[in-house]
């Protein structure tokens, strides 16, 4: 069969792939935003921002897994906009007149840092697919690195940003003495850079935890990763002892 012939089915083949790559990255994203909601209503949101959340995040990583980084680091672009719309009272308090509006320039910064970039890292989560054979490993390889990227992002922002409130964070009743012999250690830009590791660890840790634990236990599944087990060969008739 010619060329010519073939290529209407590989137009075919193509336009097939795209719409599934499509379709499965808008559902990934539905289960990832429903995921952190349902998060929320249980009761993980810490008060100043930050959710721990039930492996919200996986869904997203899978998709970089799956389909490759580029593809991945797209679709953590998007979600990061869902993310926006999803902490649409939070955003906008930056912007409106009011105790937590910022100076226009810093909210603009807090956006691109702690959504859009936050999110978007989560794209790298597929960097291991052709480095480790073994789906489980590389997946979840792959959330602790997307997800460090992450809390490193959120680290930044927060010791830019947030920096102001640390002294008062670590003066609170429930540091006990701990509070205190970090104040005692620490002062301006480094206060402020524990404070964020602190706080973003509060729930970036746990998230990284369960995630991972998440990935190791689904990597398993061809079905999901989209890795195809090699079948073992059956030995010939001829071949088998009696």
């Amino acid at each position: 069969m010619s060329d010519t012939a073939n290529a209407p089915k590989s137009a075919k083949f193509r336009s097939f792939s795209s719409t599934r790559r499509l379709t499965e990255s808008a559902l990934m994203i539905a289960i990832a935003a429903v995921i952190e909601l349902i998060s929320k209503l249980v009761g993980l949101e810490l008060p100043f921002g930050g959710t721990i959340t039930i492996a919200s995040m996986f869904p997203i990583i899978l998709i970089s897994y799956r389909h490759g980084v580029r593809w991945g680091l797209l679709t953590g672009f998007v979600y990061s906009l869902v993310q926006i719309v999803l902490g649409v009272k939070t955003v906008s308090a930056m912007f409106l007149p009011g105790d937590d509006q910022m100076i226009l320039w810093q909210a603009i910064c807090v956006c691109l840092l702690d959504y859009v970039l936050a999110y978007t890292v989560l794209g790298f989560g597929g960097i291991f697919r052709n480095v480790i054979k073994k789906p489980a490993l590389g997946l979840a390889l792959g959330v602790v690195v997307a997800l460090l990227l992450r809390y490193l992002v959120h680290i930044v922002s927060g010791a830019i940003f947030y920096g102001a409130w640390a002294e008062w964070f670590f003066s609170q009743e429930g540091f006990y003495s701990i509070g205190s012999k970090i104040l005692e250690r620490f002062s301006g830009a480094s206060l402020s850079i524990v404070y964020s590791i602190f706080y973003n660890g509060l729930y970036m840790i746990p998230e990284i935890v369960i995630t991972t634990v998440v990935a190791a236990v689904l990597g398993n599944v061809p079905q999901i990763t989209g890795v195809k087990t090699a079948k073992k060969k059956q030995p010939a008739d001829g071949n088998i002892s009696a």
